[in-house]
């Protein structure tokens, strides 16, 4: 069974950047594929981000393409999103999970074992 808590979070004004770290608990996930997702009120889940499990293929939603980089780091069995260029539609709050079943396109039914999630607010 593993347990990912997410951290990072937190208010930057528009433009800013922030950093998030997804840290797994309780077995390796490095064999694994990983994801981000993030949740607005009132919205659905939305994916952000999946990395493969060698850090070697990285996709992303078209929202944050160009602005926000997925890395990993299996020794420290930890997953990262970095947000640049922040605007006020990415507040959300922040999910990373496994990709138990990495096919694309990615599909929130093909992720488990969610995090709490760490929440992102962007303003002015």
């Amino acid at each position: 069974q593993v347990t990912l808590v997410e951290s990072g979070g937190g208010l930057v004004t528009i433009g800013g950047s922030l950093r998030l770290s997804c840290a797994a608990s309780g077995r390796s996930v490095s064999s694994y594929d990983m994801g981000w997702f993030r949740q607005a009120p009132g919205k659905e889940r939305e994916f952000v981000a999946t990395i493969n499990w060698s850090g070697s293929s990285t996709y992303y939603g078209d929202s944050v393409k160009g602005r926000f980089t997925i890395s990993r780091d299996n020794a420290k069995n930890t997953v990262y999103l970095e947000m640049n260029n922040l605007k006020p539609e990415d507040t959300a709050v922040y999910y990373c999970a496994v990709h138990a079943r990495p096919f694309r396109p990615p599909r929130l039914a093909n992720f488990g074992s969610w995090g709490q999630g760490t929440q992102v607010t962007v303003s002015s």
